[in-house]
């Protein structure tokens, strides 16, 4: 059975606790708590104590998509918390001013591939030049934003075929044309079952859909469809 699970921050944007409790219910293993934003950082690590997170067997946590320079040695000694847990810390190449301070967290550090919107990270040449820079690194697979990069999935082969062995979570939606992760369109899983027998079953599936809590579960069958081979896609109305 796959590791799949959601991203807080696609569930209740800086409400983490509310995301929680829309996957109370849910067959879901795994959760990415998520600290898009710079502010949400601190309250959030403060509070990892408090939450109750034992059903899930996987855990991740996604770092601030921004990062001013001047806050970012205080982000990175509130992220060193997180890593102590053991928990994969989702970073955006932009984010780190200084690539060299993130090397501590080494195979922790889990660099994602990028949308258009961002000045770096969406090419395989790209990732290549970041992971030079972090040999330890891991990897993050955002495969609706390589969608979004390129529809043919051209790049996204070529960043699983360079970059495989680094895997070690996927970030699985709908991209739009506009950067904003929307739910699964039998178009987008076409796509990334063009790339699916390049990703390990074992690999979790973190969604960042923006749904409902009532098409939580149904956006879970969608993406694990879209991710097993030779499945036989089909989404209710199309």
């Amino acid at each position: 059975m796959r590791t799949v699970g959601f991203s807080t921050g696609a569930l209740a944007r800086g409400n983490y606790r509310h995301a929680l409790e829309m996957l109370s219910d849910k067959p879901v293993t795994a959760v990415e708590l998520s600290a898009l934003r710079q502010d949400e950082l601190r309250p959030l690590v403060e509070d990892l104590d408090n939450l109750n997170l034992r059903r899930f067997s996987y855990l991740a946590f996604h770092a601030p998509s921004l990062i001013d320079p001047s806050f970012e040695l205080p982000a990175i000694k509130l992220l060193e918390r997180v890593a102590a847990r053991g928990w994969p810390i989702i970073v955006h190449p932009n984010a780190m001013s200084t690539p060299a301070a993130w090397a501590r967290f080494d195979d922790l550090l889990c660099v994602e591939n990028m949308d258009k919107r961002k000045p770096v990270g969406q090419t395989a040449a790209d990732l290549a030049r970041i992971f030079e820079a972090l040999p330890r690194a891991s990897f993050c697979f955002d495969v609706g934003h390589a969608r979004q990069v390129d529809p043919t999935m051209s790049e996204a082969t070529a960043i699983l075929q360079s970059f495989s062995y680094r895997l070690k979570q996927l970030h699985v939606s709908d991209v739009n044309t506009q950067s904003k992760h929307d739910p699964l369109s039998l178009e987008s899983m076409l796509a990334f079952q063009r790339v699916s027998h390049l990703v390990p079953p074992e690999i979790p599936i973190i969604m960042e859909s923006r749904v409902d809590a009532a098409d939580i579960c149904e956006e879970l069958e969608r993406a694990v469809e879209s991710l097993t081979p030779n499945a036989v896609l089909a989404i209710a109305g199309d």
